[in-house]
This record gives C-alpha cells, sequence and structure tokens, in this order.
C-alpha cells in the first residue's frame, strides 16, 4: 500500500493510476474502521481528512483528464467520511510527501521500470518529467 507523491500523479501509468484509486478507497475503509496499520500509509490518519480528500481529488482529476471511469459511488463514500466539501479551496500537501519521498518514489518507479512492470515509453515520460531527481 503506498500513496505516490501527489507530484507524480500528472505521469503515473493508467494502471498504476487505477490502482493509486484502489488504495484510496481502501485506505478510506481501514480508516474509518480503525485498523489502518500500514506502516506506508497510516500517516495519513495524522492530518485532517481534508488532506486525503484533496489528494483524492487530484488523484480523479488526473483520471478524467485521460477518460479512466471511475465508480462515483467510491467517491461519494469518501466524500461523506472526510465531509469537508466547504473548504475545498487549496491542497494541503502531506509534509511527508517532500523531496525525500518524491525520490523513493521515483526509485520504485524506476524499479518497476527495470522489471518490465512499466513500458519504456511510461517510463520515459516520468524521466523527462523528473529525471533531475534521480
Amino acid at each position: 500500500m503506498r500513496l505516490w507523491s501527489y507530484q507524480l500523479i500528472p505521469v503515473l501509468p493508467n494502471k498504476m493510476l487505477v490502482s493509486q484509486w484502489r488504495e484510496c478507497i481502501a485506505i478510506k475503509r481501514q480508516w474509518e474502521k480503525g485498523t489502518l496499520k500500514h506502516r506506508l500509509v497510516s500517516y495519513v490518519m495524522n492530518y485532517d481528512k481534508f488532506t486525503f480528500e484533496m489528494y483524492v481529488f487530484i488523484l480523479l482529476k488526473e483520471m478524467e483528464k485521460r477518460n479512466i471511469n471511475f465508480q462515483g459511488k467510491y467517491l461519494n463514500e469518501i466524500v461523506d467520511f472526510c465531509s469537508n466539501r466547504e473548504r475545498f479551496t487549496t491542497y494541503n500537501y502531506y509534509p511527508e510527501h517532500n523531496d525525500r519521498y518524491l525520490k523513493q518514489c521515483l526509485y520504485n518507479l524506476q524499479e518497476k521500470a527495470d522489471r518490465g512492470i512499466i513500458t519504456k515509453e511510461e517510463w520515459q515520460k516520468i524521466e523527462d518529467k523528473f529525471g533531475g531527481y534521480l
């Protein structure tokens, strides 16, 4: 389980965007039940739910841009869980999503490219935008 750095969302391969959407649904459900104990994502509970909601909206905005369909009922679940719609003004970034975390995510993606999990073309998009970080 992982929330990719918000900066990577515009260049993540489609299948990874969809996987990230599923991760967000899983995070929401586990958070709601009080069972979110995964070391890579449990930090989200240290912040206002609004921050999580904004991350989800950034993700969905990119999915819509790429014409990737998602089920609205899950979005409604997240919105109802977060219930801070009136505060939708600016995105509060997770402090954990800093330059160091971006580098960690980039190395993770590079390994996926090296192992053929993402295509050379998909990796090239990422490298074109963030090559100087590696």
